[in-house]
């Protein structure tokens, strides 16, 4: 069954929303650029509400590993997303403990990394695989980390994805809809597929059709791949 998280939550009546069209796992976005933010206390009281089977992810950018675990701890979190540049050391400081760590690489970095370039930050993810739960594949930028709502070239992505999808549960990101996540999951084969603006009325809010439509249109994909 191929992994659902829906992220950018931000009150209990989405997360409800969620749960009952069948996601595994909620994101929460503690990044203050982003217009899905959402405070500690605001998270912990919608955390606290929610079933023990489902996944909280918390995002974050660029952020200390101590802030990361002491927001993890008060919120309730059961697994964090660094969503930067966070590498090597930092992320074990995070990893540490019985959550969960998932990181986020832009695509534009995949093609970077295929041509030698170290600097893409792929070469710590390719010596210690074991330290990453998943890995999220986005559209977004050093400038724009994620939330744009727009997807990422995935034919000419399918070379570099398969590779990674060797030592990593792949979770592919970055402008999915009801409408295309089928296509995704047929070109790119992943883990997880993770929505946020897709199923949005605005950002923030989700569409409860739009939810219950990503879902099901996930679960029938998985019949025909």
């Amino acid at each position: 069954m191929t992994w659902v998280k829906i992220c950018g939550t931000t009150n209990l009546e989405d997360a409800l929303t969620a749960i009952d069209a069948g996601t595994e796992a909620l994101g929460f976005v503690f990044y203050e650029k982003s217009p899905r933010k959402i405070d500690v206390e605001a998270a912990r009281e919608i955390v606290s509400q929610l079933p023990g089977n489902v996944e909280k992810v918390g995002v974050f950018v660029n952020e200390l590993p101590e802030r990361v675990a002491r927001t993890a701890d008060e919120v309730g979190l059961t697994a964090v997303q660094l969503h930067g540049d966070e590498h090597g050391n930092s992320s074990s400081q995070v990893s540490n403990g019985p959550r969960k760590l998932f990181v986020a690489i832009p695509v534009s970095l995949l093609s970077q990394a295929g041509k030698g370039n170290k600097s893409a930050g792929l070469t710590w993810f390719s010596a210690r695989p074991e330290a990453c739960s998943a890995i999220f594949l986005d559209s977004g930028s050093t400038e724009q980390r994620g939330g744009t709502g727009k997807r990422f070239d995935w034919e000419d992505a399918r070379p570099w994805v398969s590779q990674l999808s060797q030592k990593f549960r792949i979770v592919v990101a970055g402008g999915l809809t009801p409408t295309n996540v089928a296509d995704a999951m047929r070109l790119l084969h992943p883990w997880g597929v993770d929505v946020a603006s897709g199923v949005e009325l605005k950002p923030g809010k989700k569409d409860p059709e739009k939810v219950r439509a990503f879902v099901q249109a996930v679960r029938r994909a998985e019949k025909s791949i």
